[in-house]
């Protein structure tokens, strides 16, 4: 593809994109707003607001707890049969449940139990930190010693692949890494590094946060044993939307739920005393479903299964490509670093930038140019691309805006510091 950097290009491109037209299946209040954060906090389908208006009305307002028995007791494994077909994984290995910090907890918990002869957990420091304290938990209530081992990156920007590979060995119980990391967007290759833990026995445990509905995934391929996963970012499913968990199909009688639960006994109506798991992926959900928040997920799963993940992760190379392109020729010489792959193999749907003043330079981008990225310290300007609703007119702006930035130096009016969210 030969860029340009003219405003002409962009929209010639979106002239011509087969899945323009999913843009307009999203709620976009505010038409001059650049939003780039669909990886932190995807936008709202319009298909949401008449669902959650029958739910409440029609549904909770209407048949009160008639509803548990006409739909709402199989909505996890209903929606989590489709966030399957995402995955390459089968309907009955997808359920949603909880947070993916807990059910990240769930899934490595009952992954070292299941291997109580080894010793050691394995990840990388490109991992997101709340799986690292979560894995932190896990070792302090095992009963054995058990140590985490965290790989460092060479540069901060890739996955330490050589590394991993040297440090897997007899001892390890499990590994557990972020399939797309989330400061710079390098994705593993899903079978190449199960294949490392399987080779010495150990279990794999993927963070598909960053990757589902970003990138084309096939969880049966490389034979991954277990999974877990957010639905608010490039699933579209609302802010706090509950998680999926994923665990393949031999894996789950080996593999106990260490929070045990009514929802996940087997007969959970005869109020019996003692715990009988449900013999499916079923027994790894542990409370009430919160309905209003499950159902909300559907509809963005809908329009990412419409658009196919092979014309999304198309559409998302050529943007990240273009965005990169810009930068060079725009923002490399005012100081900007890629800290993304450069490679398209290796990142995923989002793109960051370093700079020296970067949380300054993301604030006036919020403040003064009417774009949303989202900031990840120490440098990080994160650029998150979601090919459903984001246009190539979208980045163009974003990026001339970018520059407007630094031409007119406005970021120096903005403190150094932080927000509660950023």
């Amino acid at each position: 593809m030969n860029f340009t950097t003219e405003a002409a290009f962009a929209k010639k491109m979106d002239a011509h994109d087969e899945l323009a037209a999913f843009r307009r299946r999203f709620v976009i209040a505010e038409p001059d707003l650049i939003y780039l954060d669909g990886n932190s906090l995807g936008r709202q389908p319009q298909g949401s607001i008449p669902l959650l208006q029958e739910i409440i009305s029609a549904q909770w307002g209407s048949r009160l707890i008639r509803g548990w028995n006409e739909g709402w007791m199989a909505l996890p494994e209903q929606i989590g049969g489709k966030i399957a077909r995402l995955l390459g994984a089968d309907a009955d290995e997808v359920i949603i449940a909880d947070s993916t910090s807990v059910n990240l907890f769930k899934l490595a918990l009952a992954a070292v139990q299941a291997q109580p002869d080894r010793h050691k957990i394995i990840t990388d420091d490109l991992n997101f930190p709340s799986d690292l304290y979560i894995l932190q938990g896990v070792a302090r209530l095992v009963a054995r010693p058990l140590h985490i081992q965290v790989i460092p990156s060479p540069d901060g920007i890739h996955g330490p692949v050589d590394a991993l590979a040297a440090a897997i060995d007899a001892d390890t119980a499990l590994v557990t890494l972020s399939h797309t990391v989330f400061k710079s967007a390098y994705t593993y290759d899903l079978t190449a590094v199960t294949q490392l833990a399987h080779r010495s026995g150990a279990l794999m445990l993927w963070d598909m946060s960053h990757s589902a509905g970003s990138v084309p995934i096939d969880l049966h391929q490389a034979n991954a044993d277990l999974a877990v996963g957010c639905t608010y970012k490039y699933l579209n499913g609302g802010p706090g939307s509950p998680a999926f968990l994923y665990i393949r199909r031999d894996q789950q009688a080996r593999l106990g739920n260490p929070i045990t639960g009514w929802m996940g006994q087997q007969h959970m109506f005869d109020f019996a005393l003692t715990y009988e798991r449900d013999p499916g992926l079923r027994h790894f959900l542990t409370g009430t479903p919160p309905i209003l928040s499950i159902a909300a997920i559907e509809p963005g799963i809908d329009l990412l299964l419409e658009a196919g993940m092979a014309s999304l992760r198309a559409k998302s190379v050529q943007q990240t490509e273009y965005l990169i392109y810009l930068y060079e020729q725009w923002l490399e010489p005012q100081g900007f670093r890629l800290n993304s792959p450069r490679e398209a193999t290796w990142r995923g749907s989002h793109v960051s930038l370093g700079h020296k003043d970067g949380w300054r330079i993301d604030q006036a981008l919020i403040q003064d140019m009417h774009v949303i990225p989202d900031f990840r310290q120490p440098d990080n300007i994160r650029l998150g691309i979601a090919p459903l609703y984001t246009s190539y007119y979208d980045i163009y702006e974003a990026m001339r805006r970018l520059r407007l930035v630094m031409d007119r130096r406005l970021y120096e009016k903005y403190e150094e510091g932080t927000t509660a969210v950023t």
